[in-house]
C-alpha cells in the first residue's frame, strides 16, 4: 500500500459532502443560465410577414435542459400559419421534452415524440408564442418552423423539394429565412435544377427572391439533364450534379441579360497594375480588360495593400439609364496571380446626380456583397430591388493579394413595359432610401426618349372630342324641339321625348350584353417581383 493512502481517503470522505455543496453552488448558476430563455433557439430569420425558426443545432441534436421561447407575429388583421417541416424530440410524455405555441385564446399542443403532429396551423390570431423546452436526452433534431400571414396560403416549409411536387407547372410562397438552413441544391439558374434541389434554396440562388424577404415563387418542370453545373450565387453555392429524371427552373420577369460594356470608353478605375511578365515585357491590367466574356489578365489596383481603407473602385459607364438586376465576377482567371476581391459594395447614379450606396432591404444600411474565394470561378449576386443608373461602381472591401476584377452587368433596357415597377412595402425600411411607410411606388421611370408633346397630345385630342360631341348633342337636341312643336306621325311626342332626352343625356351610354364575357384567371397571372425603384434610384 502506498503510504498515506488510507489517510487520503479519510480526508476525502470527510471533504465529500462539503465538495459536493460546492459543486452544486457553482453548478447551479450554470443550470439557470442554460434554461434561460432563448437559450434553446437556433436559426431564426423574421420578416414583417413571414419568417423561419429551428431549435439549436439544428438539424444536429438539440441541447439538454434548454428552453427557447419566442413570440411571432404578423401584421393586425391577418391570420398566422404556421408550417412545421420537421419536428424531432424524443419525449413520449412531453412532461420535459415540447414544442408549444401559445395565443391570447387557444394553446396548440404540447407536441412531442411520436405522436401525430399538424404539418399546418392556420391561427384565428396575428401573434404567437413559440415556446420549445428540453430535458435530459440521447437524440432528436427538435423543430424546424416557418410562419407566414394569411395572404400566402402556399406557404412552404425551406426543406421542401421539387420531387416533392407532380405538377408541370405550379407557384408556392416561401418564407424569409431559407437560406442558411441545411441541404443542397445542384444546378443553376440558366440550365435548371436537379429536382432533389431545395425549391426554396434555390429561388435564393437564382436570384428570384431576397431571403431577407422570402416571396412567391414560379416553377416549371422539365426534363432532367445529364449533368449540373454548380455555381456560388446570393450567398448560396450550388454543387455539381449528376444525371436525374427531371429538373425544374423558375418563370422571370426577362430582365436577366447581359448588359454589353464596351471596354473603349465605358470602363474607369480608379487605378491600374502594371506587371512583368518573363520575357521581361510589361503588361498592363487596364480596367478595359474587366469585361468577363474577354479573354487575357483582368483589371487590378495599383495598390496590393490589404491594411488600408478601400478606396479603389470600377466604374462603368452603361451610356444611358437600364435597369441593373444582377452583376457576375471572377477574379484575375490567370493561375499564376491568384489575386481576387472577396467582399464589395456597389455605388450607382445617373446625370448631374450624386454617388449613391446599394442598401440592405430589411435594415437600409450599406449591403456588402459575397464576392470570390478563387481567382478562376465566376460569383453571381443579384439585387433586389434592382438599380435604375447609368453609372455604377463596384468598391472591393475585402481582397486576396491583390484587387483583381472581370465583370459582367445583367439586367435590361428600360421600356414602356417595365418602367412602371410597383411594389408594396412591408417594412419601415427598404433598400434605397424612401423613408414613406406602407405605400405603394408607382413611379414611372424617367426615360430620355419620351417627349412632353406626346403627354399633352394625349389630353388635349381627347377634350377636343368632346367639346364636338357636346355642340352636337345640343343641335340634335334643338332639332328634336322643332319636330316637337311641328307634331309626329310616329309616336307620341312625350315618348319621343323621353328616348330623345335619354340619348343627349347619357351619349356614350352602353347596355351590358351577355353574349362577351372576359375572364381573369389569377393562378396563371406572373407573380409579383420585388422591383423597387426609388426616387433616389429615378434621379
Amino acid at each position: 500500500m502506498v503510504p498515506g493512502a488510507r489517510g487520503g481517503g479519510a480526508l476525502a470522505r470527510a471533504a465529500g459532502p462539503g465538495l459536493l455543496a460546492l459543486l452544486l453552488t457553482v453548478c447551479a448558476p450554470l443550470r439557470l443560465q442554460a434554461e434561460e430563455l432563448g437559450d434553446g433557439c437556433g436559426h431564426l430569420v423574421t420578416y414583417q410577414d413571414s419568417g423561419t425558426m429551428t431549435s439549436k443545432n439544428y438539424p444536429g441534436t438539440y441541447p439538454n435542459h434548454t428552453v427557447c421561447e419566442k413570440t411571432i407575429t404578423v401584421p393586425k388583421g391577418k391570420r398566422l400559419i404556421l408550417r412545421l417541416g420537421d419536428l424531432d424530440i424524443e419525449s413520449q410524455t412531453c412532461a420535459s421534452d415540447y414544442l408549444l405555441f401559445t395565443s391570447s385564446s387557444d394553446q396548440y399542443g404540447p407536441y412531442c415524440g411520436s405522436m401525430t403532429v399538424p404539418r399546418e396551423l392556420l391561427l384565428n390570431t396575428s401573434e404567437v408564442t413559440v415556446r420549445f423546452e428540453s430535458g435530459s436526452h440521447i437524440s432528436g433534431r427538435g423543430f424546424l418552423l416557418t410562419y407566414a400571414s394569411s395572404d400566402h396560403p402556399d406557404l412552404i416549409t425551406c426543406l421542401e423539394r421539387a420531387s416533392h411536387y407532380l405538377k408541370t407547372e405550379y407557384s408556392k410562397f416561401c418564407p424569409a429565412g431559407c437560406r442558411d438552413v441545411a441541404g443542397d441544391i445542384s444546378g443553376n439558374m440558366v440550365d435548371g435544377y436537379r429536382d432533389t434541389s431545395l425549391l426554396c434554396k434555390a429561388a435564393i440562388h437564382a436570384g428570384i427572391i431576397a431571403d431577407e424577404l422570402g416571396g412567391q415563387i414560379s416553377v416549371l418542370q422539365r426534363k432532367g439533364i445529364s449533368r449540373y453545373e454548380g455555381i456560388l450565387a446570393n450567398g448560396v453555392l450550388s454543387r455539381d450534379g449528376s444525371l436525374s429524371d427531371k429538373r425544374f427552373l423558375f418563370t422571370s420577369n426577362g430582365c436577366s441579360r447581359s448588359l454589353s460594356l464596351d471596354p473603349d470608353g465605358q470602363i474607369r478605375a480608379s487605378s491600374s497594375w502594371q506587371s512583368v511578365n518573363e520575357s521581361g515585357d510589361q503588361v498592363h491590367w487596364s480596367p478595359g480588360q474587366a469585361r468577363l466574356q474577354d479573354q487575357g489578365p483582368s483589371w487590378a489596383s495599383g495598390d496590393s495593400s490589404s491594411n488600408h481603407k478601400p478606396r479603389e473602385w470600377l466604374e462603368i459607364d452603361l451610356g444611358e439609364k437600364k435597369k441593373i438586376t444582377g452583376i457576375r465576377t471572377t477574379g484575375s482567371t490567370q493561375s499564376n496571380f491568384n489575386f481576387y476581391v472577396k467582399s464589395f459594395v456597389m455605388n450607382f447614379k445617373n446625370n448631374n446626380s450624386k454617388w449613391k450606396t446599394y442598401k440592405g432591404i430589411v435594415n437600409n444600411e450599406e449591403k456588402v456583397f459575397q464576392g470570390n474565394s478563387n481567382f478562376r470561378d465566376p460569383v453571381q449576386n443579384n439585387f433586389i430591388p434592382p438599380i435604375v443608373a447609368r453609372y455604377v461602381r463596384v468598391v472591393p472591401q475585402t481582397w486576396h493579394q491583390r484587387i483583381a476584377l472581370k465583370v459582367e452587368l445583367i439586367g435590361c433596357q428600360i421600356t414602356q413595359g417595365n418602367d412602371s415597377l410597383v411594389w408594396r412595402k412591408t417594412s419601415q425600411s427598404t433598400s434605397v432610401s424612401s423613408k414613406k411607410e406602407d405605400e405603394t411606388i408607382t413611379r414611372p421611370v424617367p426615360s430620355e426618349e419620351t417627349s412632353p408633346g406626346i403627354n399633352i397630345t394625349t389630353v388635349a385630342i381627347p377634350l377636343v372630342l368632346l367639346v364636338v360631341l357636346v355642340f352636337a348633342g345640343m343641335g340634335i337636341f334643338a332639332a328634336f324641339r322643332k319636330k316637337k312643336k311641328k307634331g309626329s306621325p310616329y309616336g307620341s311626342a312625350e315618348a319621343q321625348k323621353t328616348d330623345c332626352w335619354k340619348q343627349i343625356k347619357y351619349p356614350f351610354a352602353r347596355h351590358q350584353s351577355a353574349e362577351f364575357t372576359i375572364s381573369y384567371d389569377n393562378e396563371k397571372e406572373m407573380t409579383q417581383k420585388l422591383d423597387l425603384i426609388t426616387s433616389d434610384m429615378a434621379g
